[in-house]
């Protein structure tokens, strides 16, 4: 690399770390955070679950809760279960709303899960709760919005949540610190290509 260019380089990278260091001297608050991940593309469970990970690398206390999915076993199911028993991780069993076919039956489903959901927001031990496919619940009716976002709003001031899920109305959006976007660009089952154990599920 030439002076000039090597020169230049230096220049950008100082002027990047003093707006860097000075978002972070402007960061004054320390609490937990909302963080809803959203979108039609692959890996926002996925992103959810590197926090579970993260979490319990720091040895904080984790649950974790699955709406819809759970009907066919997964690779985090098995590896929580039997590698991460510290981990509060109850799925509502039902599988997508696809298979189930039955608004009753998803409806007192995604009541009884909501009744596992409620106390750990209520409990200041958690560090992180992640509420994978919650999104699902709001859009489809099967619990009351507001009943989510009054319990996410008055939720330990230490805690953070994770919600993932396509979708999930913009109130949610609004009561969230963090809001990311998934975009499916290209995926591998739209070229008939199948889902794949240990990538997929």
């Amino acid at each position: 690399m030439s002076d000039s260019k090597n020169e230049k380089h230096k220049k950008s990278m100082q002027k990047q770390k003093s707006n860097v260091d000075q978002r972070i001297e402007e960061a004054d608050s320390e609490r937990g955070v909302l963080i809803v991940l959203t979108g039609n593309g692959k890996g926002k469970s996925s992103s959810a679950f590197g926090m579970v990970m993260r979490a319990l690398g720091y040895g904080y206390k984790v649950g974790v809760v699955q709406f819809i999915k759970g009907a066919q076993l997964s690779g985090e199911e098995i590896y929580l279960k039997e590698q991460c028993p510290q981990v509060d991780f109850y799925q509502m069993g039902t599988g997508f709303t696809w298979d189930t076919q039955d608004r009753e039956a998803d409806i007192a489903a995604a009541e009884r899960t909501w009744a596992v959901v409620e106390p750990m927001l209520k409990d200041d031990s958690y560090h992180l709760v992640v509420l994978d496919e919650l999104t699902y619940m709001i859009a489809y009716k099967y619990l009351d919005e507001d009943m989510i976002l009054k319990a996410l709003a008055d939720r330990p001031v230490e805690q953070s949540v994770v919600v993932t899920g396509r979708g999930g109305g913009k109130a949610l959006q609004d009561l969230a610190d963090t809001v990311a976007e998934v975009k499916d660009i290209k995926h591998a089952f739209k070229a008939g290509i199948k889902a794949r154990k240990g990538v997929d599920f």
